[in-house]
C-alpha cells in the first residue's frame, strides 16, 4: 500500500497529489528537496526519511518531479513501473497545459488524474501477482544434454572446440604477430619425427593446415629476407668523431656564485630568533582573517599568457569548421548520448582523486539531470554534460549548515560560557598542528583560548602542544591585552581518562573566563573498537560545541571510509538518545596535492558537512577557508 503520490514542478507549484495511508506527504517530499535535489544528490533513485522509503523520477523536458513514499519494511516490486507509467501518461495527458511552463498557466490548469492513476496503480499491482514464480532448471533442458557423446571426446592432434573458436577470434593478430621467430615453434608429432597427415588416419583441423604452409613458407623465404634486411642496416653510413655538448637556450653559466642561495646565520639567543618570526608571522596573517583558497599554479598562468596570444598558422575558414563541428541543434539528450561523455569524466575525476564510487554516482546524478533536456542550437554535448557537473560540484561543495565559528563564539560569550570545539581523526593527519593554527586565528581575533591535552596516549603529543603554547603566547603576550593571558594549555600527563580532562579543561575554562576551548584527542583508526568507545565517551559525557574531522588530502577511496566509520562508530558507542556525529571538516596537506583535490568532493559528499578550514603548510598563517569554484576549477582541469 503506497502511503502517498505526488507530482510537482521544480519551481516548487504542486500539481497533483495522491493520499494514501499517510496524512501529510510536505514532511518527507521537503527532506527530499532539501537533502537530494538541491544538494545534486540524484546517483541514486532512492531516498530514505525516518520510516518511509521515497522514490522519485525526473523530467528534464518539461521540468516535474514525480515522487512515491511508501513504508521501508515493505518490499513493492511494482513502484519502478508505476512511476513511469504514471509519468508518461501525465506527460502525453496534460502536454499542452505543461508546455508553456508559466507559473499562472500551472496554478489554473485542472489536473484530474486521480481515476487514471487508480487504474495504473491496480494495473502494476495485478501485474506483480500475475508473475510466475521461478522453477530450476533441469539437466535435461540445458545445453549440455544437448550435446551427443561423440562431441565431448578429444583425438589426438584435434583442439576443443571451445579453443578452437578463440583461436579463429585471435586468428588476424596471431597472423600479424609471426615472423622469423615462428621457425621455432613447430608441432610436437613433427619434432618427434611422427608423420602426420591424412594419410595416417590422423585428420588435420583448418588452423594447423594453416600453420604449417606458413612455416614451410618462412623455412622457404626467410633467409633471404634476414639477409637483406641485414644489407639494409649495414648501407647506413655511421658517424665518427664525437659530437660537441648541447648548449640549451635558457641555461647559463653554472656559477657557485650564483647556485648560492644560502645567507649567512649567526647563533643568536631563542627570544631574538622568536622575535624574527613574530615579525615574519604579523606580515603575512593582518586583521586575523582567513584568506580564500587559491588552487591556480604558475603552469595555469603561462598557459593562459599563451593562450592569450593570437596563432598565424589558424586560418578563418579552419576556425569556423571547429566551431561548428559536433553542434547538436535542439535536441533532447539520452543516455546514449552522454555514455562515452560521461565515462571520460569518470575517468578523469578518479584520476584527480575522487573516490571511485562517489564518481560513479556523481555521473550517475548528472546524467539523471540532463536526461530528456533539450539542449541549445550551439550547443554540444560534451560541453552541456561538463557544465551541469561543474555546477554539482560547487552545489557539493556548499552544504546546508555554514560553520561560522566568530559568530557561535560570539553567541557563547553572551550566555558567559565557553565555547568548546574537539578534533579527531585517524593517526598522522595533523590534528595538533591545525589546532596550533586554530589557536592562533582566533588570537587574532581578540579571543582567549584553553588548549586541552586528551591525547594522553602518543609520546610527545603534551610537549608538542606545550611547544605551542609557549610561542603563541609570545606573539600574543599578557602585556598586549591589558594583562590577560591569552593562552594556555591544560594538561594531565599521560594515561589518564581523556573525558575526564576535557571535562575538567572546560571547567576550569569556565572559572577563568576562557573564551574557547580546543580539545586535543589521540589520533585512532576507524576500525580501533576500544578507541572509537572513548571517543565518543568524550564527546557525549562533554557535548562540545563543534566536532571537527581532521582528514589529510592525500587519502582517495580511504576518506569514504574514514568518516562513514567515524560517524558510524560514534553513533553506536554513544549513549545518548540522539548520538552527536561530525560537524565538519579540516582538510590538512592541501598544499601538497597539486591539482588532484578529489578528497574535498569525496569528504564532503558522503557526510553533508563544510570543509571548515583549509591547511596549506607548516606555519600559523596557512590556514584557509575553502573556495568551492576554485576547487572545482582545478577539479575540471585537464
Amino acid at each position: 500500500m503506497l502511503d502517498f503520490f505526488t507530482i510537482f514542478s521544480k519551481g516548487g507549484l504542486v500539481l497533483w497529489c495522491f493520499q494514501g495511508v499517510s496524512d501529510s506527504c510536505t514532511g518527507p517530499v521537503n527532506a527530499l528537496i532539501r537533502s537530494v535535489l538541491l544538494q545534486e544528490r540524484g546517483g541514486n533513485n532512492s531516498f530514505t526519511h525516518e520510516a518511509l522509503t521515497l522514490k522519485y523520477k525526473l523530467d528534464n523536458q518539461f521540468e516535474l518531479v514525480f515522487v512515491v513514499g511508501f513504508q521501508k519494511i515493505l518490499t513493492l516490486t511494482y513502484v519502478d513501473k508505476l512511476i513511469d507509467d504514471v509519468h508518461r501518461l501525465f506527460r502525453d495527458k496534460y502536454r499542452t497545459e505543461i508546455q508553456q511552463q508559466s507559473a499562472l498557466s500551472l496554478l489554473n490548469g485542472t489536473f484530474d488524474f486521480r481515476n487514471d492513476f487508480l487504474r495504473l496503480l491496480r494495473e502494476a499491482e495485478e501485474s506483480s501477482k500475475i508473475r510466475a514464480p521461478t522453477t530450476m532448471k533441469k539437466y535435461e533442458d540445458s545445453e549440455k544434454a544437448k550435446k551427443p557423446a561423440r562431441s565431448m571426446i578429444e583425438t589426438r592432434g584435434e583442439k576443443p572446440k571451445e579453443k578452437a573458436k578463440n583461436s579463429k577470434k585471435k586468428g588476424a593478430k596471431k597472423e600479424g604477430s609471426d615472423g622469423p621467430l615462428a621457425t621455432s615453434k613447430a608441432v610436437p608429432a613433427e619434432k618427434s619425427g611422427l608423420p602426420v597427415g591424412p594419410e595416417n588416419g590422423v585428420e588435420l583441423s583448418k588452423e594447423e593446415l594453416i600453420r604449417r604452409k606458413r612455416e614451410e613458407f618462412i623455412q622457404k623465404h626467410g633467409r633471404g629476407m634476414e639477409k637483406s634486411n641485414k644489407s639494409t642496416k649495414s648501407d647506413a653510413p655511421k658517424e665518427k668523431g664525437k659530437k660537441a655538448p648541447r648548449v640549451w637556450e635558457l641555461g647559463g653559466s653554472a656559477n657557485k656564485e650564483v647556485l648560492d642561495y644560502s645567507t649567512p646565520t649567526t647563533n643568536g639567543t631563542p627570544e631574538a630568533a622568536l622575535s624574527e618570526d613574530i615579525n615574519l608571522i604579523r606580515g603575512t596573517g593582518p586583521g586575523g582573517q582567513l584568506q580564500d583558497l587559491d588552487c591556480s599554479s604558475s603552469d595555469d598562468e603561462g598557459a593562459a599568457q599563451n593562450s592569450t596570444k593570437p596563432s598565424a598558422t589558424k586560418g578563418t575558414l579552419g576556425g569556423m569548421f571547429g566551431m561548428l563541428k559536433g553542434l547538436v541543434g535542439s535536441k533532447s539528450l539520452s543516455r546514449e548520448d552522454m555514455e562515452s561523455v560521461l565515462d571520460k569524466m569518470r575517468d578523469h575525476l578518479i584520476a584527480k582523486n575522487v573516490a571511485a564510487d562517489i564518481a560513479v554516482q556523481l555521473c550517475e546524478s548528472v546524467a539523471n539531470k540532463l536526461e530528456g533536456k533539450v539542449m541549445g542550437t550551439f550547443s554540444t554535448v560534451t560541453s552541456t554534460v561538463k557544465q551541469a557537473l561543474q555546477e554539482s560540484l560547487v552545489q557539493i561543495l556548499q552544504p546546508q549548515r555554514r560553520v561560522d565559528m566568530l559568530r557561535d563564539i560570539m553567541d557563547a560569550q553572551r550566555r558567559q560560557r565557553p565555547y568548546v570545539v574537539t578534533f579527531c581523526g585517524v593517526n598522522g593527519v595533523g590534528k595538533s598542528t591545525n589546532l596550533a593554527k586554530i589557536s592562533f586565528w582566533l588570537l587574532e581575533n581578540g579571543f582567549s583560548v584553553l588548549i586541552a591535552a586528551c591525547d594522553t596516549f602518543r609520546a610527545g603529543a603534551v610537549e608538542q602542544l606545550r611547544t605551542h603554547t609557549r610561542r603563541l603566547s609570545a606573539l600574543h603576550p599578557p602585556e598586549k591585552h591589558a594583562g590577560r593571558t591569552m593562552v594556555q594549555l591544560f594538561e594531565k600527563g599521560y594515561g589518564k581518562d581523556a573525558a575526564g580532562i576535557a571535562m575538567e579543561a572546560i571547567a576550569f575554562a569556565r572559572n577563568q573566563g576562557f573564551d574557547v576551548v580546543l580539545v586535543d584527542t589521540a589520533g585512532r583508526m576507524q576500525d580501533n573498537a576500544p578507541l572509537m568507545t572513548a571517543l565518543a565517551k568524550l564527546i557525549t559525557v562533554n557535548t562540545p560545541d563543534l566536532v571537527l574531522f581532521v582528514g589529510e588530502a592525500l587519502v582517495g577511496n580511504e576518506a569514504v571510509d574514514q568518516l562513514v566509520k567515524f560517524n558510524r562508530a560514534l553513533a553506536d558507542h554513544s549513549m545518548a538518545q540522539t548520538p552527536r556525529l561530525i560537524d565538519g571538516i579540516v582538510l590538512t596537506k592541501f598544499d601538497t596535492i597539486d591539482d588532484k583535490v578529489g578528497a574535498a568532493i569525496s569528504m564532503t559528499y558522503i557526510t553533508s558537512k563544510p570543509i571548515v578550514f583549509v591547511g596549506t603548510g607548516q606555519t600559523y598563517c596557512d590556514l584557509r577557508s575553502l573556495n568551492a569554484k576554485a576547487v572545482v576549477a582545478a577539479l575540471m582541469k585537464a
